[in-house]
């Protein structure tokens, strides 16, 4: 470490400092190609018109290639793919209308129930379908076996019973929107 003198100023101790990033760097020939391949003249984004930074391979604004940039295998894969899809399907190619109506949003609203509520509401009828799935999925041949059934529909009926209460409890009263 050395200490600096009272006389001595920032200047004079870094001779030569580095480019910082918020000046542009000057540029001696603007016909030189960088290491990239491409000349560090001003180019400028297709997607969103800002200008592309100094050696930068896309760019900073929305994310896009540089024009003449070579791509990497995944992009050249993701480009075939989406040609064989325009290949295949000509038209807009898109999920049925009706699978709208599925929609984790789309459902709460239509019951009218907060998140909190609907989620429990949720969990709810799967314990329901749980118990209803343990007279399905077991069969009873013996007294023990059928004891032990009907207390496994017990557990899955109390625990939608308890789903169902904490929905009530987490519901808001209508004045309170």
């Amino acid at each position: 470490m050395c200490a600096l003198t009272g006389s001595a100023a920032m200047s004079e101790v870094i001779d030569n400092t580095p480019q910082e990033f918020w000046r542009p760097p000057v540029i001696e020939s603007a016909e030189v190609p960088t290491a990239t391949g491409f000349s560090p003249t001003s180019v400028v984004c297709a997607h969103c018109a800002t200008e592309f930074l100094v050696g930068s391979n896309y760019c900073h604004a929305c994310g896009s290639h540089r024009p003449g940039l070579n791509v990497g295998f995944w992009q050249q894969k993701l480009a075939w793919l989406g040609a064989a899809k325009a290949d295949l399907f000509p038209g807009e190619f898109g999920l049925p209308g009706w699978l709208r109506y599925l929609h984790f949003h789309e459902i709460k609203r239509w019951i009218g129930l907060p998140t909190a509520a609907f989620v429990s509401f949720m969990v709810g009828l799967g314990c329901v379908a749980g118990a209803i799935g343990v007279g399905l999925f077991y069969k009873a041949s013996n007294l023990a076996e059928f004891q032990a059934v009907q207390l496994w529909r017990i557990e899955w009926l109390l625990a939608a019973t308890a789903a169902f209460v904490a929905g009530i409890l987490l519901k808001k009263p209508d004045g309170m929107d």
